[in-house]
């Protein structure tokens, strides 16, 4: 089974005052923390959508298809939209935002797992019930995925697709933890409440 990956890394960090990627979370940049948890050779071919010339360079640098995103103000959907087409040939694909910096491969690997083993589900990794990121989608829902538009993501053809669903948990809930302010970064693990991932829609499995 042909698998592929779209790491999208195109958000204005506007909470964040800035581009959140390259700040350092324990001394490493929260987009190669994400590089880290998704690395490239887990798949048969895998992208980074950015609008950032910096990130678009160390995603080559990290053996990933840098893909420009000159359509970021259109929202989520162009990021997914753009690495999408560059994977249409493939049996499946995952979508990972990359702002999770405590994201773990163990827990991405046991997703891949898991699509491996029902390669016509949706498989999301979750924690307690409620879905997070990454998702991986098969390859019949890929033309509604390249048909969405706006600041819309996969959570719009969740909730069409839910009886196609699978939870797959995560080592902690801290790896569904997204960052949109600083502040994210300075509360402890034990007071974060876990927020809806950029994809949308929390649905049970």
């Amino acid at each position: 089974m042909k698998l592929g990956a779209v790491l999208m890394a195109s958000g204005a960090g506007r909470r964040f005052g800035g581009n959140k990627l390259l700040h350092p979370v324990d001394g490493v940049p929260m987009v190669e923390r994400a590089f880290a948890a998704v690395p490239a050779e887990l798949f048969d071919r895998a992208c980074v959508v950015s609008c950032y010339p910096e990130i678009l360079t160390l995603a080559g640098e990290r053996g990933y298809l840098p893909v420009p995103n000159p359509d970021a103000d259109q929202g989520q959907s162009a990021s997914v939209r753009l690495g999408l087409s560059r994977l249409t040939d493939l049996d499946g694909v995952m979508f990972c935002v990359c702002d999770q910096p405590w994201l773990r491969r163990d827990s991405v690997e046991r997703l891949l797992a898991d699509f491996s083993a029902h390669p016509g589900c949706i498989c999301s990794l979750s924690w307690q019930g409620e879905r997070g990121s990454p998702v991986i989608f098969p390859p019949d829902l890929f033309p509604e995925l390249l048909a969405l538009a706006g600041d819309r993501g996969g959570g719009a053809v969740i909730r069409a697709r839910q009886d196609r669903l699978r939870l797959v948990e995560a080592c902690s809930p801290d790896e569904l933890q997204d960052m949109d302010t600083p502040f994210d970064l300075k509360r402890p693990a034990e007071e974060k409440p876990l927020k809806h991932c950029h994809m949308e829609c929390t649905v049970q499995q």
